[in-house]
């Protein structure tokens, strides 16, 4: 089972803003986020995700592609930049990133509440903030 990270969506206000940010990196074909360190457990995380933290409730999530050198000596974390709701379950804010078990992550929105994903990103952002899904 992969391991996954959590990750703070620092600057998004609402789950439209993280969506248009990854929108704009879907068409210029791909997105990274640098950090400053590898994490230890680089190995076992390839193949797992991010999740974002928006509100004090992971929303969302990014598939983890590899890890590669950014400029200043940093470290960067490749990611898919389709983003995938999931079932929004609390979570405390936290500065970087952490490990999060695969035992522990949240399931996809779409795995089993059919028909939600037709509900606007907004509104899905507000259910969450009431801890309605």
């Amino acid at each position: 089972m992969p391991l996954h990270l959590t990750k703070v969506a620092y600057g998004a206000d609402s789950l439209d803003t993280l969506q248009s940010w990854f929108a704009g990196r879907e068409a210029a074909g791909g997105a990274s986020l640098t950090t400053r360190y590898l994490p230890k457990r680089h190995a076992e995380i390839v193949g797992g995700s991010l999740y974002w933290i928006l509100k004090h409730q992971l929303v969302a999530r990014s598939a983890i592609l590899g890890f590669g050198d950014a400029e200043g000596g940093r470290v960067a974390i490749h990611i898919d930049p389709r983003l995938v709701l999931v079932q929004a379950r609390p979570k405390r804010a936290h500065q970087g990133w952490r490990y999060l078990e695969a035992k522990d992550a949240p399931p996809d929105l779409g795995s089993g509440t059919a028909g939600a994903i037709k509900i606007p990103a907004d509104l899905v952002g507000k259910l969450a903030g009431l801890a309605l899904i």
